[in-house]
């Protein structure tokens, strides 16, 4: 998707218990046709959570008729977009001629690395009144690797692997959490696991990972005594054993991993270590360099400021 700096998100709930570390209430931002987007990072306060530069929760909508998500050819460079959904679907196209649609439960892996564009657009399927529900991070790579060929890699449901256990169910779609690993290629040591405990029940976050949080997306959770409602992005300190709770059935996002080197520029959908190189990717999008979206006629302009 495509991003532009304003305020930053709010913060949340007081510090609860010892190993929490920040409590992000995302901003909720509409972008027109009732289509709202919740936005947890960046924050003034935090950059990142491992490697994780951007989280984007977009939805829940029904669009009207004939309408849908429609994000026109964009760029990237320095990162790796996730794309994950609850509900509905979208058709991802990229300069390097991929092409698929995503599902719930599925993942979409791009890595812009030294430059790819791509669109994000709704089905022709979904535009007869489809719902959108649905969560997009942006992964910041390495500084030794920010300038790898782009590419991308898609994941079916049915691929990514499953733990179910009496009201328990944890999807990882990528790195290693409950005991099973994803098989996606990553270039920097991550996680990500949606978890969905029914009521009363309760989950473990790994404190294998430097850095870790949990994206409260519906319900209720209870740690160390205190109750956090959705939507929040909890974040922990390296370390400490933390249980999760559902005080009602609740659906959340487990994330973190190593952190990187150092912080990062970000300027509209660019990220680098390196501020002149921020200013090449300006020139290169504005003078049409990146490579072409097949199929593809419109583009999103380099913002003016």
């Amino acid at each position: 998707m495509s991003w532009l700096p304003t305020e930053d998100p709010i913060l949340g709930d007081r510090k609860s218990c010892d190993a929490l570390e920040l409590v992000v209430v995302p901003r909720v931002r509409d972008l027109g046709d009732g289509f709202s987007v919740r936005r947890a990072l960046p924050h003034g306060k935090r950059q990142m959570v491992g490697p994780f530069i951007f989280f984007d929760h977009f939805g829940p909508v029904q669009f009207i008729e004939g309408h849908g998500m429609d994000v026109r050819p964009h760029p990237h460079i320095g990162l790796a977009t996730v794309t994950y959904l609850f509900d509905g679907r979208i058709t991802h196209r990229d300069s390097n001629g991929n092409i698929q649609d995503i599902a719930p439960g599925a993942m979409n892996l791009m890595t812009a690395g030294r430059g790819i564009a791509h669109s994000e657009r709704s089905p022709e399927a979904e535009r007869h009144g489809g719902h959108m529900l649905g969560l997009q991070s942006w992964i910041a790579l390495p500084a030794d690797r920010e300038e790898i060929a782009p590419s991308f890699q898609h994941f079916s449901a049915e691929s990514l692997p499953v733990v179910e256990d009496k009201g328990v169910t944890a999807r990882v779609i990528a790195g290693s959490s409950f005991g099973v690993k994803a098989p996606v290629e990553m270039v920097s040591d991550w996680f990500y696991v949606e978890v969905s405990l029914a009521a009363g029940l309760s989950a473990p976050l790994d404190a294998d990972y430097e850095e870790r949080a949990i994206y409260v997306v519906e319900g209720e959770v209870e740690i160390a005594g205190e109750r956090f409602e959705g939507p929040r992005l909890l974040i922990f300190r390296p370390g400490d054993r933390i249980t999760v709770r559902a005080v009602k059935p609740t659906r959340m996002m487990f994330l973190g991993g190593t952190a990187l080197e150092g912080p990062r520029h970000i300027w509209w959908n660019f990220v680098s270590s390196r501020k002149e190189r921020i200013e090449q990717a300006k020139e290169d999008w504005k003078t049409g360099r990146f490579a072409h979206v097949p199929h593809e006629t419109e583009f999103i302009p380099l913002p003016e400021a």
